[in-house]
């Protein structure tokens, strides 16, 4: 069996990806724009979420919010799973059809095998086309199960003001070219003091925090069927090899393979 193996599905569901995956790899921390919600199919892992660190085995639920920083470990040689990645319409539009309260999945980890079974359904129905009322049926009984798991749990606590306008400066063009007195100007903060509060306040330095805003947009062309040295240009890196290093060491697979799944 390869060192690594992902397959990007094709999804007959609008706005939803498939992955699977069996790997050793350990991710660098990175975010998505999307939920995701998954399911360990074997051996474990342990993993940075908003939660803090938390270890998942084979049979839980794995969830992941917009933009929440995290990364992944195998416990052991390696570990699978598949997920599912939804546009965050999707999620947020069938959480307020079930009811007032959450715009986030309280919890990254979740034991509970009627979830897991009804995930593995979906996965299926999603990756062969089953009948879309099928889909839609498991689709918002999946999001019910995971916003309502553990009733009281606290969201993410708020951005600085003073982090966000740094942030937001990034967000707002970030194709620009940018240095820390740029962003310790727009913060009102020293460069140490906004260097160490964009860290803890996101998880990313600033840095880090750019060449993931770029890499999004880069994953967002390559659906639409830019050609990848195009992409690469237009989102901000250097070169189609760049652009390549950042998406496998953030999501585990090539651009080309992400690709496949959109033709």
């Amino acid at each position: 069996m390869p060192k690594n193996q992902f397959r990007m599905l094709r999804s007959a569901l609008p706005g939803v990806e498939a992955v699977e995956a069996e790997t050793p790899h350990s991710f660098a921390r990175h975010t998505h724009e999307q939920f995701g919600i998954g399911l360990v199919s074997s051996g474990a892992q342990k993993s940075l979420s908003g939660r803090g660190m938390v270890e998942a085995e084979a049979g839980d639920i794995i969830t992941v919010n917009p933009n929440e920083v995290h990364d992944g470990a195998p416990i052991g040689e390696r570990r699978s799973w598949r997920i599912l990645y939804f546009d965050p319409e999707i999620v947020t539009g069938l959480s307020q059809e079930i009811g007032p309260g959450r715009s986030e999945i309280p919890h990254p980890v979740i034991r509970d095998a009627a979830m897991a079974g009804r995930f593995e359904t979906l996965f299926y129905a999603t990756a062969s086309a089953a009948d879309g009322l099928l889909c839609e049926e498991l689709l918002l009984q999946l999001v019910a199960d995971v916003m309502r798991e553990g009733g009281g749990s606290e969201e993410r606590p708020p951005v600085p003001s003073s982090i966000r306008a740094a942030r937001d400066l990034i967000d707002d063009d970030p194709l620009a070219a940018v240095s820390l007195a740029d962003l310790s100007r727009e913060s009102g903060l020293s460069r140490f003091q906004l260097l160490r509060g964009f860290a803890r306040a996101t998880g990313l330095t600033p840095h880090a925090y750019l060449i993931q805003a770029r890499i999004h947009i880069a994953r967002r062309l390559i659906a639409q069927g830019t050609p990848l040295a195009e992409a690469a240009f237009a989102s901000g890196f250097a070169d189609q090899s760049h652009m390549t290093r950042v998406f496998v060491r953030k999501y585990g697979l090539s651009p080309r393979l992400y690709a496949g799944a959109f033709l």
